[in-house]
């Protein structure tokens, strides 16, 4: 964990810590290449397996969807 109370990537590759409502950080599948990071609160869990080793495919609540990478305390 850094200053900003952010967790490592091995949180985000687990279901079970993500949960609608969370504060995360994503990058979209656009954004693969470059690794920019969109902000975001998760509308849904689109993932069905427990973990997946690129990070939790989420919806945020404004539509975008992409892979977990960060999730803010």
């Amino acid at each position: 964990m850094d200053q900003q109370g952010l967790n490592d990537n091995l949180e985000s590759t687990n279901r079970k810590n993500i949960t609608p409502g969370l504060h995360v950080a994503i990058v979209m599948k656009e954004d693969q290449r470059t690794g920019e990071l969109t902000e975001g609160y998760v509308k849904d869990i689109l993932t069905k397996s427990p973990n997946h080793p690129h990070g939790i495919k989420v919806r945020l609540e404004t539509g975008e969807v992409g892979r977990v990478k960060k999730i803010f305390e």
